[in-house]
């Protein structure tokens, strides 16, 4: 299914009238116990309180888990938790909460990454000034001991032309305005790579997203996390230029051949350089 059509056929379904100002903060959780704590702090304890922290668990099996998100959910009337019945993958995950929101901007936040306290008063400050519908900014990388190991600077201004070359947008920095844009977004059904299909989408319609050079997050970097598994991510890759794009198939494998792969190796190296400066200094 195209990705518009199944975006709008779960717009459909949403009843939930928009609070202006609200952020929705969507987050996955799945056996995050470890982490989860961490996260959640760092979202409820942002300098902007007019937030809610939607959280749909994928069917945990880890006790920590279903434990804190218990504790939080009682402790704080912002932390609302719905659990799926079987695991699903994070995209699924991510729709029930997106279908559950009232704010008027939709932010992103995984298990185990962090925001800085500040993150979404910068972002919210930034779209008003700028009149951007969607904002990202820089973020610090972390190992799971929360040592700091590199930094992903952002571009500060990315076209759709761009995102179709790679994705450029950081899912745990990312945040749009559902008034500015007039209807709602959601991931489509592949199993990765959802969180670039969503904000292609989404700079199809802005046309473009505005990048704050400042980092205002930490994201973990895990070795056994789905995406440090690059090589099984092609197929997802290509998936996202034929199920999302519409794209043909020529045209999809043309795109990541001689697009795609150029660009996300010319974004590595740079990664690379910029994460030496940033740890050396």
């Amino acid at each position: 299914m195209p990705f518009h059509s199944f975006a709008l056929s779960l717009h459909n379904k949403t009843k939930n009238a928009m609070i202006e100002g609200l952020v929705s903060v969507i987050m996955p959780t799945y056996n995050s116990g470890k982490f989860l704590a961490e996260s959640i702090e760092s979202i409820l304890n942002q300098t902007y309180k007019h937030l809610e922290l939607l959280i749909t668990d994928d069917c945990s099996s880890d006790e920590d888990t279903i434990n804190l998100l218990a504790k939080y959910q009682k402790e704080d009337n912002r932390v609302r938790v719905v659990s799926l019945k079987q695991n699903s993958g994070p995209g699924v995950a991510r729709n029930h909460s997106i279908e559950r929101a009232q704010g008027q901007y939709i932010a992103f936040c995984d298990s185990d990454d962090r925001w800085m306290p500040n993150k979404l008063e910068i972002q919210l400050a930034t779209m008003t000034k700028t009149g951007k519908a969607l904002c990202c900014s820089s973020y610090i990388i972390c190992d799971d001991n929360n040592n700091n190991i590199g930094i992903n600077i952002s571009p500060s201004r990315i076209t759709f032309g761009m995102m179709k070359c790679d994705n450029k947008v950081g899912c745990l920095t990312a945040i749009y305005d559902v008034k500015a844009l007039g209807r709602k977004y959601y991931m489509p059904i592949i199993r990765k790579r959802q969180d670039w299909a969503l904000f292609l989408s989404i700079t199809k319609d802005c046309k473009e997203a505005c990048g704050i050079k400042e980092p205002l997050a930490y994201y973990r970097k895990r070795s056994n996390s789905v995406s440090s598994r690059k090589l099984s991510l092609v197929k997802y890759n290509i998936a996202v230029y034929r199920q999302c794009l519409g794209f043909s198939k020529t045209k999809s494998l043309s795109y990541f051949f001689f697009c795609f792969l150029p660009t996300y190796t010319a974004k590595r190296l740079k990664q690379k350089v910029d994460s030496f400066k940033f740890t050396r200094f």
